[in-house]
C-alpha cells in the first residue's frame, strides 16, 4: 500500500510521515495546575474520547540517503501501543530498511518498540542516536537508587534497549545529527529530552517530542505539567518558550502525543495559544 495512507508532509528533500503506534491511557489526575474536572471538560469539548487517552506517534523520515525513524513507540509494553510494525509494513517499510533511529528520550512509550519479546533488536541495521545526557541519566546507578518503584521499571527498559543497541549507539551533545536535521535541546520532561528541526529548501518542521501529552489542554494552558516530567517547572517553561517560537516562526509541528493527523501549527489567541491540525 502507498505511504500516502498516512499523514505525510514534504520538507524540501525530506518526506516525513506520522506512523501511529496506538494509544496509552493516563489518569487526568497526573496533571498539575489544573482540576481533574476542568481537564476532563477540556478533553470532552475537544472531542477526545475517552478523555484519558494519549495517542502515540512515531515519525518516518525518508530522503535520498536515509530511512529514519524518530522514536519507536511502546511496542505493547504495559499494553500500550504496539501498532508501529504493522503500520510501517502498510507504509512499505521493513524493520531492516531503517538505517537511523533518532530518540527524543528514553521513556517506555518511545523505546519499547525497539526490542521484541525476546529482547532482540527490532531494527537490526539502525544506528540509535540519543542525547548523551539522556543516555547518562538512565545508566546512572545513583539516579536508579533514588527512583520510585514505578520509575525503576523505566530504567530497566531503557538499559535493556541501550545494551542491545550498544554497538550501534551514537550519543550526541549538540548540532546536526544528520544532514539537515538539527537536534534542539528541550529540557524538563527528561534530562536529555530533544526535538529535531528538519530544514531543507527553505522549509522547516519541528518534531518536538513530549512537549505535550494532552495537546488540547497543555497548548491552551502551558503551565499544566504531568507527573511523567522529571522537572515540571522546567518542562512548563520549555513548553511556553517553544509555543511562542512555533507561533512566531509559523513552524509546522510534529509531536509524539499529537493526534493521528500528526502535524499541526500553533496559533496565537487572545488568552494564549491554540493547536490547529494540518491537513497535510
Amino acid at each position: 500500500m502507498s505511504i500516502s495512507i498516512f499523514p505525510s508532509y514534504q520538507v524540501g528533500d525530506f518526506s516525513i510521515t506520522a506512523i501511529s503506534d496506538g494509544y496509552l491511557r493516563a489518569p487526568l489526575g497526573l496533571l498539575s495546575n489544573i482540576d481533574v474536572a476542568d481537564a476532563t471538560r477540556m478533553q470532552v469539548d475537544a472531542g477526545q474520547q475517552p478523555p484519558e487517552a494519549i495517542h502515540i506517534n512515531c515519525y518516518l523520515i525518508r530522503s535520498a540517503r536515509h530511512t529514519v525513524l524518530i522514536d519507536a513507540g511502546a511496542g505493547g509494553i504495559k499494553q500500550w501501543g504496539g501498532r508501529l510494525l504493522q503500520n510501517l509494513a502498510l507504509a512499505g517499510v521493513r524493520p531492516e530498511d531503517v538505517d537511523t533511529i533518532l530518540l527524543t528520550h528514553a521513556h517506555p512509550d518511545h523505546v519499547g518498540g525497539l526490542l521484541d519479546a525476546s529482547g532482540l533488536r527490532v531494527f537490526p541495521h539502525a544506528e540509535l542516536v540519543v542525547h548523551r545526557q539522556e543516555l547518562d541519566f538512565w545508566q546512572d546507578d545513583a539516579q536508579l537508587s533514588r527512583a520510585s518503584e514505578r520509575a525503576r521499571g523505566n530504567f530497566q527498559i531503557a538499559r535493556a534497549v541501550f545494551g542491545s543497541y550498544r554497538r550501534q549507539l551514537r550519543p550526541f551533545e549538540a548540532g546536526e545529527v544528520l544532514s539537515g536535521v538539527l537536534a534542539l535541546p528541550l529540557p524538563g520532561h527528561t534530562a536529555g529530552h530533544t526535538g529535531y528541526l528538519l530544514s531543507s529548501q527553505q522549509r522547516n518542521l519541528l518534531v518536538w517530542g513530549d512537549i505535550v501529552h494532552f495537546p488540547q489542554i497543555q497548548v491552551a494552558r502551558p503551565e499544566v505539567s504531568i507527573a511523567f516530567d522529571q522537572d515540571s517547572a522546567l518542562a512548563a517553561s520549555t513548553r511556553s518558550h517553544l509555543l511562542d517560537m512555533a507561533c512566531t516562526d509559523k513552524l509546522v509541528i510534529a509531536g509524539m502525543h499529537l493526534g493521528e493527523l500528526g502535524f499541526a501549527r500553533i496559533a496565537q489567541e487572545r488568552q494564549g495559544f491554540s493547536l490547529q491540525y494540518e491537513q497535510a
